[in-house]
């Protein structure tokens, strides 16, 4: 059994001065997925030095302070790939596809619409350019996708669905069909084929005391190929474990 987390840190440096090393320690994934490093390649390997077990690839922005994804994995990856190889979205550190004996493991920081929407139609170019990108790896072998794919997919998904649709970030028509294109081309929500019912969140806004009263958002994901869905066995979000405004969510594959 395999054990991959995802985790939005909301910047490596802050994080790691918090539980983070004693919460990966406990958890022991195999690989270990990071989004919103906010920091560049020599940073995000310096501040993970005591990671030493594990090989360490990472992808940062062009911008500093931005952004920015990691893979650790006790097992070295056969092969690894960064960005989609579509410039106008690969200058923010937002993709790293990780190869192994039977599938990919894909990192991504999905860009947010944005206040007042500013970057929807850019997300939604996105949406759609990654989704292709997913289904060109799987044509070598199955994919497992995670990270913060800052949309809520359904009401369930998020706290105040009514006060939010169509207004806010994250819970837009536009952005909805895109978790809807993932989904009807073949990618399985672990959490949901796992809890169709349940309700849980792993994002909170930290106005207003959200974690606390639990008004978040469902925004972090495993998706995976169908040919592969038999293979997990648990798929949880991590409510529990503190350190950033996400929480981390996990699968277990056989």
């Amino acid at each position: 059994m395999k054990r991959i987390v995802s985790f939005n840190v909301n910047g490596i440096r802050a994080i790691m001065k918090k539980d983070f090393e004693k919460d990966m320690e406990s958890l022991d994934p195999d690989i270990l997925c990071l989004q919103e490093t906010k920091a560049q390649d020599d940073q995000v390997s310096e501040a993970l030095t005591s990671f030493e077990s594990y090989h360490l690839v990472s992808n940062s922005a062009t911008k500093k302070g931005y952004s920015g994804t990691a893979i650790l994995s006790k097992e070295k990856p056969l092969d690894v790939i960064y960005d989609i190889g579509v410039e106008e979205h690969d200058d923010e550190g937002r993709v790293i596809a990780a190869e192994y004996e039977d599938y990919f493991v894909v990192v991504v920081y999905v860009p947010n619409a944005g206040s007042a929407l500013k970057r929807l139609d850019y997300r939604t170019t996105w949406d759609e350019a990654f989704l292709n990108y997913l289904k060109d790896l799987e044509k070598k072998k199955p994919v497992i996708v995670c990270g913060d794919f800052n949309v809520a997919h359904r009401e369930i998904d998020l706290a105040r669905p009514k006060a939010n649709y169509d207004k806010h970030a994250g819970f837009t028509q536009k952005e909805i069909d895109g978790m809807d294109a993932y989904t009807s081309s073949g990618f399985v929500d672990t959490f949901r084929m796992l809890h169709p019912d349940e309700v849980k969140y792993s994002w909170w806004s930290y106005r207003g005391g959200a974690r606390s009263r639990n008004v978040g958002w469902r925004i972090d994901y495993f998706l995976v190929s169908e040919s592969i869905k038999d293979r997990i066995k648990k798929s949880e979000i991590l409510n529990d474990v503190m350190g950033s405004d996400h929480c981390p969510v996990m699968v277990e594959i056989k």
